[in-house]
């Protein structure tokens, strides 16, 4: 059972729009998914409040912010919403139970500077984890030099762009709704789901992580 964990200790980087969003794909795939909440703002939990019966079922995982608990049986993929000020006792409990790590990014140097301890973590124990490790830079055009950079700081740390997000409104509407891209007409979101592309496949892949040169 894979177990997805989205983790930055910087707020408002948008780890619940991926967290519902990886859990909107994995389910549009058919799998048996259950989306953990472990920030008190609860944000993904508020979400899935919203999310209308006819849509692909998404379960929550009722999990508090001071407890990490297995997930229950039945359940065939889960992903993980973590909280801002991730550290201590929970990071280590939180990664140990991660199959893959999804660190959102965003092209700043206050940004980059704000998680680079938490980023230096994640690479030292890396041989110690078991789970794979990408980064997704978010509100991010790929074209800009600032993309660039995030590009050039990730690859010094020896682990994977998975993809650049752009700034939309889709997010945030499809959110208000309960809904994910993987939830609406393909039309409606195709360059959207064109991004998502390579993070998608890299969610399908298994194996042991990639070693940091």
């Amino acid at each position: 059972m894979p177990v997805v964990v989205v983790a930055n200790p910087k707020g408002g980087v948008g780890k619940s729009t991926l967290s519902t969003n990886v859990a909107g794909y994995f389910a549009s795939q058919g799998h048996a998914v259950m989306l953990g909440d472990a920030d008190r703002q609860q944000s993904s939990r508020l979400w899935l409040g919203l999310r209308p019966e006819a849509a692909r079922p998404i379960h929550a995982w009722d999990i508090g912010p001071d407890l990490v608990a297995k997930p229950p049986k039945g359940t065939s993929h889960v992903v993980l919403d973590t909280p801002a000020g991730l550290h201590g006792w929970r990071f280590k409990d939180v990664m140990k139970m991660a199959d893959k790590i999804i660190v959102p990014l965003q092209p700043s140097v206050f940004d980059i500077f704000a998680t680079r301890a938490f980023l230096d973590a994640l690479v030292s124990n890396q041989h110690a984890m078991k789970a794979q490790i990408g980064f997704v830079g978010m509100r991010v055009d790929a074209r800009t030099i600032a993309a660039d950079k995030l590009v050039e700081f990730v690859e010094s740390l020896g682990l994977p762009v998975l993809g650049y997000l752009r700034d939309t409104q889709n997010y945030i509407h499809l959110a208000a709704r309960g809904l994910t891209l993987f939830d609406v007409a393909p039309s409606k979101v195709e360059r959207d789901l064109e991004q998502w592309k390579p993070l998608c496949e890299w969610l399908d892949q298994s194996g042991t992580p990639a070693q940091t040169p």
